[in-house]
């Protein structure tokens, strides 16, 4: 007799239910009859009404299902709130709270719970009592972070999660989708209404090669964010796949999933492989483990899936598609094995009787990797490639390129495996189009000439006519053991133009300032190369004097929408930034620069926090700040200070008179104010807001950080 087959909904293991995914995947495949990443079909396994869902990525609205939903303390109070009003008497879905975020560390694990404890008891007896009426989990205090608890116990391949936190997606790491989202759509879950949210589009990540030496999942994520920046990752679902998946940790793809908030993915996620189903066993899921390996045809993208390719993005914006140079090397990606990595590409290519189509150029990153590469044969791949090998240097990364191949002013597209891509960063040209990839990539679309070549898949038609597609070049040796630098010595000619001895900075004198111009009010994006340009400049960075020169020559003026042009405000005239600078130091004046927002955005350079305040500078007064230069600023003695309301940075005037009061009593959490006095003869009074803490205070009053060491 025949018998049925058996269905993956006949295998029950706690709330998993793998039937109602297969059987909305069945009803979606027959619709969109096309290969599905791994995201869409969790997402769409969990559609409220796989029918008549309008699914176009990018634009459609889904309504979704999850299986779960998590809070944090901080915000489970509100959320529980908003639930206890909808009258209903148990959550919809299982549903955990996790006191982890009212924890404040300061001396010690066990004295700092029991401290939380005391100061948050209302709040974590609201929360154990509430939980406890509405059938939700609760995770006292001291049972560990929200992440790693779900990660532990919670999260399985192929689940929807939502969570009260921006890094939810943690539970990436064993295949979830998990999103971090606010306390009013997790109510909306718990009270049995489907969760909206906008399809998102897909970005692939293909990982070759595997984790090895001292590589850590880490250095995935850093270099994945590199390529999207902050917000590449919005509106979208970061996929990871490929063969070098298999070498990472369960923990260290939740560690990559995690970090995906950073670009601001909707989620990040991996497919479900063998050490996922070790960690499940390992966590006491054994039956998990084997339940998700029936399921694995669905844990995974389907060939052929269709990816919201790079190519896509340089159409839409009208990019050049010609790709006129790539470069190789800077601090980010100038080691052997990344050398290795790109000259095995440039010799297959080499082998099929092939030059690079675009100039392509090969920084080392050290005299050791250069003479290391020279001897094992990587700088003849290069060279007989058609590339050039640069100094052991920068370069090009820093602006540090004479470059000739085109005309300042023609629009033109770059390639590099740099760790940024603004505006003329590399070689002053504002209109180079510069993108970033990894140096494999870099080097496969040398030999293409096309910003939208795709080595994984597209192939080059080599010398005898045939096609053929890279190979996977990963499996490089690593670079051999370094030498001893020898003693630290230095010598330091005292009339030198290039080095020159640091003075003390002058601690604050207790006063209030007052009556202080503004040097500058700073309209739109201000890089730290904004602030200390590179390029030519860079000779100067052991010479303060020197280099101050070039304070602020690249940030825009407001008063008149150009660079470097700025008005003293005792004399009227019109000079660079600089001058002005230095006419109101020789004469006793401080001053105040007026930013707008994310100010300083770039590199750590602490040059753009040592020239202003070597010229005199007070304070930096802006709508917000990226976060290194803002400590970078703290630590020489400057005051970095925000609008608390932004819209405030518009009531400034360039010809404006300010006074910083509140200094005489400044302190943690508590605002400063600032007064400013219009040359019409009105007067504000504005809100100002700090980050420093108590040690970084004394930093200010005593004239630096350095000041506090010595003395």
């Amino acid at each position: 007799m025949a018998t049925a087959a058996p269905r993956i909904g006949d295998t029950k293991t706690n709330f998993i239910n793998y039937q109602r995914i297969e059987d909305n995947l069945t009803v979606v495949r027959s619709r969109l009859n096309r290969p599905l990443t791994l995201s869409e079909k969790i997402l769409y396994g969990h559609l409220d009404d796989p029918q008549n869902q309008d699914i176009t990525r990018g634009i459609s609205y889904l309504k979704l299902r999850p299986d779960r939903v998590a809070c944090q303390d901080a915000t489970a109070q509100m959320a529980l709130l908003q639930f206890m009003s909808a009258g209903i008497p148990t959550t919809a879905v299982p549903t955990t709270v996790h006191c982890d975020h009212l924890i404040e560390a300061q001396v010690g694990g066990p004295a700092d719970l029991a401290r939380a404890i005391n100061i948050n008891k209302e709040v974590y007896d609201f929360l154990a009592t509430a939980t406890a009426k509405y059938g939700i989990g609760f995770w006292k205090p001291g049972s560990g972070i929200i992440h790693q608890i779900i990660l532990e116990n919670y999260a399985f391949p192929g689940g929807l999660m939502i969570g009260t936190d921006s890094h939810t997606p943690n539970a990436g790491g064993l295949g979830m989708i998990a999103c971090g989202v606010g306390g009013a759509d997790a109510v909306d879950v718990m009270s049995n209404i489907p969760w909206e949210l906008k399809c998102p589009k897909v970005i692939g990540v293909n990982l070759t090669g595997k984790i090895g030496g001292w590589t850590t999942p880490k250095d995935v994520i850093l270099k994945v964010a590199g390529i999207l920046t902050v917000k590449g990752g919005t509106g979208a679902i970061v996929e990871y796949k490929g063969p070098g998946v298999q070498s990472l940790s369960c923990t260290g793809m939740a560690t990559i999933c995690n970090m995906g908030a950073e670009i601001g993915a909707t989620t990040s996620l991996f497919p479900f492989n063998s050490r996922m189903h070790d960690y499940l066993k390992a966590t006491k899921r054994a039956g998990i483990a084997q339940y998700a390996q029936m399921f694995q045809h669905n844990l995974r993208a389907d060939e052929n899936a269709e990816y919201d390719q790079f190519a896509e993005e340089v159409k839409k914006n009208n990019w050049p598609q010609e790709l006129k140079v790539a470069l190789i090397g800077s601090c980010t990606n100038s080691s052997y094995e990344d050398m290795s990595r790109s000259a095995s590409i440039a010799q297959e290519a080499a082998e099929h009787g092939l030059e690079v189509k675009s100039k392509f150029t090969i920084t080392p990153g050290s005299e050791q990797v250069r003479a290391t590469i020279e001897r094992d044969g990587q700088i003849g791949a290069f060279e007989k490639a058609g590339g050039l090998v640069l100094a052991n240097a920068c370069g090009p990364c820093i602006g540090q390129w004479d470059r000739k191949d085109v005309k300042m002013g023609e629009i033109n597209s770059i390639i590099t495996s740099y760790n940024r891509n603004f505006t003329g960063r590399n070689d002053a040209n504002p209109a180079t189009h510069a993108f970033v990839a990894s140096p494999d990539i870099v080097t496969a679309m040398a030999f293409a000439g096309d910003l939208t070549f795709n080595p994984l898949t597209d192939t080059l038609i080599g010398a005898d006519g045939k096609p053929f597609k890279f190979a996977d070049p990963s499996g490089n040796e690593l670079p051999p053991r370094g030498y001893d630098p020898g003693e630290d010595t230095y010598q330091l000619d005292p009339k030198s133009d290039r080095l020159q001895l640091l003075q003390p900075f002058t601690p604050w004198d207790g006063k209030t300032p007052t009556d202080l111009p503004i040097l500058i009010k700073v309209k739109g994006k201000c890089t730290t190369d904004h602030i200390s340009a590179g390029g030519p400049w860079l000779k100067y960075r052991g010479h303060l004097q020197n280099i101050s020169q070039n304070c602020l020559i690249g940030a825009i003026n407001s008063a008149n929408g150009e660079a470097n042009k700025v008005q003293n405000q005792f004399t009227g005239e019109w000079k660079g930034v600089p001058a002005v600078a230095q006419e109101y130091r020789e004469n006793g004046v401080k001053w105040v620069v007026i930013g707008d927002s994310n100010y300083g955005e770039g590199s750590s350079r602490e040059h753009a926090a040592l020239e202003p305040r070597y010229l005199g500078g007070l304070a930096i007064i802006v709508r917000s700040f990226a976060r290194i230069h803002e400590t970078n600023l703290k630590k020489q003695g400057m005051l970095a200070l925000t609008f608390v309301d932004p819209a405030d940075y518009d009531k400034i005037k360039p010809d404006d008179r300010l006074d910083i009061k509140g200094l005489d009593s400044f302190a943690p959490g508590k605002n400063l104010r600032l007064g400013v006095k219009h040359r019409d003869g009105r007067y504000e009074d504005i809100s100002l807001a700090h980050s420093f803490n108590e040690g970084q205070i004394e930093w200010f009053r005593a004239g630096s950080a350095l000041n506090l060491v010595r003395r």
